[in-house]
């Protein structure tokens, strides 16, 4: 996909590897990556040996056939090899294509038809799917046993790519990530090199960060969050990564505190279910990016929360808090200076203070905003309006302070027999309903209202659901009017998200339209 770059920028000549390699100069024998894993020993890259490892691998994947302008797909849990491949791909001037491991083998397939990949880096626990959604697709195996095309330890047997190998342009495709928006299967976002160093640099800056912090990544770096936002700022700044396979409730403290973490992203489910387990009364912790400035959880935790607003499109962050100012406790913060920002009314006028509107941003694609959606120039175009805004679909309110606070999503305003319905006013009395630890509300077709409101609801641990659905039912018949009561009520184990763990409500309401088709309910509980 060809991108056009200003002929003057801040990324002219640079792209992932020049970054790395100069890291690897100026940090040399300081610690780029931790890796704590579930089980086993914990493993540590410097700067100097996390590149040299990026030079086998990268001369691994040519020899397997990768060859410049080719796409890897990458279906991998967090691990070492999930980074290692990236930059190996940036080495081969070739692009990493990062798929959701949560990808059923529909998706997937979807995902290889569309990116063409010449082949994949994948765990062995998603080796079989990934066959049978691309069964002549190479594939190199992380934790690999016979079934294996190749190992990924192989990889790290090569003698070391050539210094003077071609280096990728910052116009050149560097990650394709697969957004779902709002609506319909995902698409696949591309992201030159000069995005992935502006999400570091622009990143880096918001969340002041220093050579000395430790930034605990525990998101899945199949996502921006993770990786634009977590792991790419802290190549950037010259800090550690400490790598986690996932969140784990039991095991975040205990890792934050034998690393000394110093930096994280938190996400609504974590912080829910953090508030289950003791907090040490001692952390290293001074900052957590998050969806809203000052919540009132900062002083259980003892942290201090900074919001930030964006998506896979925006590539760094269009809003943000300030970490070392007050913040309008619960806005996401002020827009970000390095984009233009509006929000506007349904007419496509600026909306005025203590109003809401959708959100528009205005930046240069390629660079601050991403490249576009692959091999799809009508989706592309249709992401825009006429004034070169991105159309975000993000409803926000404008506060006096200039600060702005997230509404709801457009598709999240319902019509209930005639009557507008925000579901995120349905969601708020769900959640304050003692035992829920996130809900979601969706509309469902209706022959006679149009539609109705359908609450997906995520219990917290141990809690006795028959006690919270009649708490829950209590509290939406007193605090809304009837037409905007949920009507069912759906416990679920987790929500589907898409990108920034935003929740995947179109993944919901096909959930809904698959019980109507059956003769019979399914059983979502």
């Amino acid at each position: 996909m060809a991108t056009t770059l200003p002929v003057l920028h801040p990324f002219v000549g640079q792209d992932l590897t020049t970054l790395l390699d100069e890291r690897a100069v100026t940090r040399d024998s300081s610690p780029l990556l931790v890796w704590r894993p579930d089980h086993g020993p914990v493993e540590q890259w410097t700067y100097a040996g996390f590149a040299d490892e990026s030079r086998r691998v990268a001369a691994g994947l040519r020899r397997a056939g990768v060859q410049p302008g080719d796409r890897v797909l990458v279906l991998l849990d967090n691990c070492p090899e999930m980074l290692l491949t990236l930059a190996a791909c940036a080495r081969l001037c070739a692009c990493a294509v990062l798929a959701n491991t949560r990808s059923v083998t529909e998706d997937l397939a979807a995902y290889a038809a569309l990116s063409r990949p010449s082949l994949a880096v994948v765990h062995q626990a998603h080796a079989h799917r990934l066959r049978e959604a691309a069964p002549a697709l190479q594939q190199i195996t992380v934790s690999a046993d016979g079934f294996a095309d190749a190992s990924f330890d192989t990889l790290r047997d090569c003698e070391p790519l050539d210094s003077d190998a071609p280096r990728p342009g910052p116009a050149d495709e560097a990650v394709i990530q697969f957004t779902s928006g709002t609506t319909g299967r995902p698409r696949a976002a591309v992201w030159t090199h000069a995005n992935l160093l502006w999400a570091a640099k622009v990143t880096a800056g918001h969340l002041a960060l220093r050579a000395n912090d430790r930034f605990l990544v525990h998101l899945p770096l199949f996502h921006t969050n993770a990786l634009g936002w977590s792991a790419m700022p802290t190549l950037w700044c010259g800090g550690t990564i400490v790598l986690l396979p996932r969140f784990s409730r039991t095991g975040f403290w205990p890792a934050s505190l034998e690393h000394r973490c110093t930096v994280t992203s938190m996400v609504p489910f974590c912080t829910a279910a953090l508030r289950t387990v003791d907090v040490p009364r001692t952390h290293s912790y001074r900052i957590w990016g998050s969806a809203v400035c000052d919540p009132p959880s900062d002083a259980h935790f003892g942290v201090r929360s900074v919001g930030w607003w964006g998506m896979t499109e925006t590539v760094g962050q269009g809003i943000v808090g300030d970490p070392d100012r007050a913040d309008v406790p619960m806005s996401c913060g002020r827009p970000a200076a390095e984009y233009t920002l509006r929000v506007v009314d349904e007419h496509g006028t600026d909306v005025p203070v203590g109003a809401t509107g959708e959100l528009r941003i205005q930046g240069t694609p390629g660079l601050s905003l991403f490249a576009g959606y692959l091999d799809d120039p009508e989706s592309t175009a249709a992401a825009y309006d006429p004034d070169g805004y991105l159309l975000t679909g993000d409803r926000l309110t404008v506060l006096e302070s200039g600060h702005l606070r997230f509404a709801d999503r457009s598709k999240d305003m319902l019509k209930v027999g005639g009557e507008n319905v925000a579901a995120s006013e349905v969601e708020q009395v769900l959640l304050r309903v003692a035992g829920v630890a996130e809900a979601a509300v969706v509309g469902r077709p209706d022959p006679m209202l149009d539609e109705v409101p359908v609450a997906f609801v995520v219990p917290a641990p141990a809690a006795d659901l028959a006690a919270l659905r009649e708490a829950l039912e209590s509290a939406v018949s007193s605090g809304l009017a009837p037409f905007k009561v949920p009507r069912e009520l759906i416990f679920v184990d987790d929500l589907p998200r898409v990108t920034l763990d935003k929740v995947a409500k179109a993944h919901l309401r096909a959930r809904l339209s698959v019980r109507a088709a059956e003769p019979e309910p399914a059983d979502l509980t």
